[in-house]
């Protein structure tokens, strides 16, 4: 019974939890390489491998061109290598490039213009920027958008909303100027401004009303850890009349996508902006641990639809990630191909080297620190 009981468990962890990780992860990862690929051959280069995941090779293929696709036992990320690179971070190898005979030796990454291996290296966080704003689009276009009226309901006693004025039957028109369609909208202008003064702008039986409202700094327990947002403290209305949902064609559903991405992007640079000011806790700095708790969490609940929006913020995350200037990812190549542009020479192999050794160090104590505050957070919840 033990061991039944055991066989249980774990097929239940991998249908829950890791097929749902490893489907946003492998979609993710799969699309940033792939941009990378594309115009890596469309400038001529050769591509020796297209690995999802690390280590030793599960299953593979080589197509016509002689590249050799494959999945990989650890599938923590991927890689793409072309002729003239290193190793999977695309170091340059000298040594194999002045081997090669001239013909072979153009179709190398380091023989292509600055230009253009700038634009083979930005090509992959180009790519998940991409994919992000197809699938927020295609979630837009397919379902629209379940709209609530930003109608204040009720006010909480005590709360900031009541010192500033605000009353039940309020509805929220604009935030500092901006124009609020929705209660989420209000609730994502708000929460993401905690103690900032706000104009709070309100139809109240016909009349605009301005009412000056700074959000009180509260404390969310999530799935990634304690989020600091602003609150006001008012309820929504529960009537179904103020339900509506809202319909796009193409053009307002890719405004909608590029809307929902940098809305991402501008929260991630937010984040990182008060962590380093100390006005946010590293706690929120995740692994795939949680990564992968929060796949299952979101495939439970929200089905295919959570799980590809998921996938979408995921891959904001990791374009933005990428172009850290950290030697050995992608915004490194890029800070090096800068200096190439401005000197008028490349960084002296000796220099190459020592700095992709410092992005290894760096890279390898991220990845064991958000590990251990996914194991910390993880015990936090048993």
């Amino acid at each position: 019974m033990e061991f039944a009981a055991s066989l249980w468990n774990a097929g239940y962890f991998a249908l829950s939890y890791l097929l749902p990780f490893l489907f946003v992860l492998t979609l993710v990862v799969f699309v940033h390489e792939l941009g990378h690929f594309l115009v890596g051959r469309w400038c001529g280069v050769d591509v020796q491998t297209f690995s999802i995941g690390f280590g030793r090779e599960l299953f593979g293929f080589n197509d016509r061109h002689g590249t050799r696709w494959r999945f990989a036992l650890i599938p923590l990320g991927g890689y793409v290598k072309f002729s003239g690179d290193a190793d999977a971070a695309s170091s340059p190898d000298d040594t194999a490039v002045r081997r090669m005979s001239p013909e072979e030796r153009s179709r190398s990454l380091p023989a292509q213009s600055i230009g253009e291996r700038a634009a083979i290296v930005a090509a992959g966080p180009i790519a998940n920027f991409l994919l992000a704003i197809l699938i927020f689009a295609g979630t837009a276009f397919f379902f629209g958008k379940q709209m609530l009226i930003p109608r204040v309901d009720s006010v909480v006693a005590g709360s900031v909303a009541e010192s500033a004025g605000l009353k039940a039957g309020d509805i929220v028109v604009a935030i500092d100027g901006r124009k609020v369609d929705s209660f989420t909208e209000m609730q994502r202008l708000i929460s993401t401004r905690p103690e900032e003064r706000l104009t709070v702008t309100v139809d109240r039986s016909g009349s605009m009303v301005d009412l000056p409202v700074t959000p009180a700094l509260s404390e969310l327990k999530t799935p990634l850890g304690i989020q600091r947002i602003g609150v006001i403290g008012v309820r929504a209305s529960p009537k179904a009349e103020d339900w509506t949902t809202q319909r796009f064609g193409v053009v307002d559903s890719l405004r909608s996508g590029v809307s929902e991405t940098w809305f991402v992007v501008t929260r991630t640079y937010d984040y990182i902006a008060k962590l380093l000011n100390g006005r946010e806790s590293t706690d929120q700095l995740s692994g795939p641990i949680r990564i992968a708790q929060v796949s299952g969490l979101v495939a439970s609940s929200g089905g295919f639809l959570g799980l590809i929006n998921l996938a979408a913020i995921l891959s904001v995350s990791i374009g933005l990630m990428n172009l850290l200037p950290v030697p050995m990812l992608d915004g490194g190549h890029l800070m090096f191909y800068l200096y190439e542009a401005l000197r008028g020479r490349p960084l002296s192999p000796r220099a190459q080297e020592i700095g992709f050794r410092v992005g290894l160090a760096l890279v390898l104590m991220l990845m064991l620190f958000v590990t251990w505050n996914d194991i910390v957070h993880v015990r936090g919840m048993l």
